[in-house]
């Protein structure tokens, strides 16, 4: 009899381990709806399994299934409060439902989004994601219903203790936001001092080009690509000069190196490379070349709306 209860556990166990392992399988694999199948059918029998319950929020989260995530996550705070990336989760859902609903009805949720946030950071002094989305939040609300550059700024020094990296990254957010261009440039600068990853190069070029300043982009984009080899950097660097009609003959030969040396991880599709190429013969004044770049984008992506406007600019030359 014991023998049997001891066989009968290990194989429930066994079951329960491989549908969450499946369901994180499919979430990886970016299958939403079979991993909320397969936690939703496990759940039927395991209603208390924490992790199977955050995983079908993650499932739905991933859906933009925005009130079905905030249920779940709702039901993992109720049973652990004092888990701080519950109360984050459930922030994150409660703030992405914010943004997908009109402005009037997002004041009633933008409260407990803060609470949300604020509790994960209290109960987790590390939790760096937390801190993150306090930043972002007190940056992007109106003065009139909580935002607060100063209170965005606590949040990065307390990012700055944790990682140099995020605190440098979060004050140039900041300080781009407040009009503070050159304190962001400083900060983003020292990121890539300190860290020089993918991220801290691209915050510094999405700062440049939102600054107008296509050269420093351009420089920035050229010292990222020598450090970081990725031919996607090749792409980023045709994108400006095509955007801002500078540097054409540097734009044509990084987006024909891109296309020479183009696969499925460098991201941007073959079609935008060659309609960024269109842009730069158009600047030449080369109506032929235009037309040849325009028209194997369009083949290849027909429904991408500014493809076709940019042919019926180029026809007119």
């Amino acid at each position: 009899m014991y023998k049997f209860l001891f066989v009968l556990l290990l194989t429930i166990s066994g079951f329960s381990q491989t549908s969450v392992e499946n369901a994180e399988a499919f979430i990886a694999k970016k299958e939403f709806v079979k991993a909320q199948n397969e936690i939703t059918t496990f759940l039927e029998s395991n209603p208390n399994n924490l992790k199977a319950i955050e995983l079908l929020g993650d499932a739905y989260g991933y859906q933009e299934k925005w009130d079905e995530a905030i249920v779940q996550y709702q039901i993992l705070k109720q049973k652990r409060p004092n888990n701080a990336n519950y109360h984050y989760k459930y922030g994150g859902a409660l703030g992405m439902k914010a943004l997908s609903i009109n402005k009037i009805k997002a004041l009633g949720i933008i409260g407990d989004v803060k609470e949300s946030f604020h509790k994960a950071a209290q109960l987790d002094p590390n939790h760096i994601e937390a801190r993150w989305a306090l930043v972002e939040l007190y940056v992007s609300l109106p003065g009139i219903v909580g935002g607060s550059f100063s209170k965005a700024l606590r949040y990065a020094e307390e990012l700055e203790q944790l990682s140099k990296v995020d605190g440098y990254l979060a004050k140039g957010y900041v300080y781009e936001y407040d009009d503070e261009p050159e304190l962001a440039e400083k900060y983003y600068r020292r990121a890539i001092k300190v860290g020089g990853s993918v991220t801290c190069y691209e915050k510094l070029t999405d700062f440049y080009e939102g600054q107008k300043q296509p050269e420093k982009a351009i420089d920035n984009l050229e010292e990222a690509k020598d450090k970081h080899q990725r031919n996607a950097m090749h792409y980023q660097i045709g994108k400006v000069c095509a955007d801002y009609n500078i540097q054409l003959e540097k734009g044509e030969q990084m987006l024909k190196v891109y296309l020479a040396n183009h696969s499925a991880k460098d991201g941007v599709p073959k079609e935008w490379a060659y309609y960024r190429l269109a842009q730069i013969y158009k600047h030449k004044n080369d109506k032929t070349e235009a037309l040849l770049w325009i028209n194997k984008a369009i083949s290849g992506l027909p429904d991408i709306d500014v493809f076709q406007e940019e042919r019926t600019t180029i026809s007119k030359l």
